[in-house]
């Protein structure tokens, strides 16, 4: 599957028409999932339910437009949150979102599947969907907890564990900690049971 074009345009749509307007607004950046897909944190108003972008009562095809125009058409300006970081993925807001419907389900699914994970396994905290590294995660005791929808280290979705000082053992498999694709972490319990699992071995004396 080539998550790739999909994957770009949907972080364009999160830092672009949500993240964007929400900075120029209220100088936050924090999305949250929600049902069908993400939204803003704070005002304005706006979230993405599948292939639309939902504001108030319109609701916007976003597959094939520019962002630029499905800003427009909801009273918007598209653009990234200006002069807060430098690592997001470089979209313009005149190119085209382009969807491949099943790959767009099955990284809202990850995002869903990643939120309610985190949810389970630190009740106390709440998830926030970054639009600069566009990942849903938590920061817990000096340990990032997430899942990716895929990046240039791995190009699929994925659950991750970070802590802020590196580790060694086999669990811990990649630069930043441990990963696992969400293929191989079949359902909400197996994902929580990766956080615990990490958790676990970087508190192990």
């Amino acid at each position: 599957m080539d998550w790739e074009p999909t994957r770009r345009s949907l972080h364009g749509v999160a830092e672009l028409l949500l993240a964007g307007p929400q900075h120029r607004a209220t100088g936050r950046i924090d999305l949250s999932v929600v049902d069908g897909g993400f939204a803003t944190a704070a005002e304005p108003a706006l979230r993405v339910e599948g292939d639309e972008l939902v504001a108030g009562s319109a609701r916007v095809r976003l597959t094939g437009r520019t962002y630029t125009d499905v800003a427009a058409e909801v009273g918007l300006e598209a653009g990234e949150p200006a002069g807060v970081y430098s690592g997001g993925p470089g979209i313009r807001p005149g190119e085209p979102i382009v969807f491949a419907a099943d790959t767009l389900n099955l990284l809202l699914q990850a995002f869903a599947d990643g939120d309610r994970a985190l949810r389970e396994f630190a009740p106390d905290a709440t998830p926030v969907l970054w639009p600069e590294h566009f990942d849903v995660a938590i920061a817990l005791d000096e340990v990032n907890y997430g899942v990716s929808p895929g990046d240039g280290y791995l190009g699929e979705p994925y659950a991750y564990a970070g802590p802020f000082e590196p580790k060694s053992g086999d669990f811990w498999n990649a630069p930043f900690g441990a990963a696992r694709p969400m293929r191989e972490l079949t359902g909400v319990a197996a994902v929580v049971q990766f956080f615990a699992t990490g958790r676990r071995l970087v508190h192990e004396r």
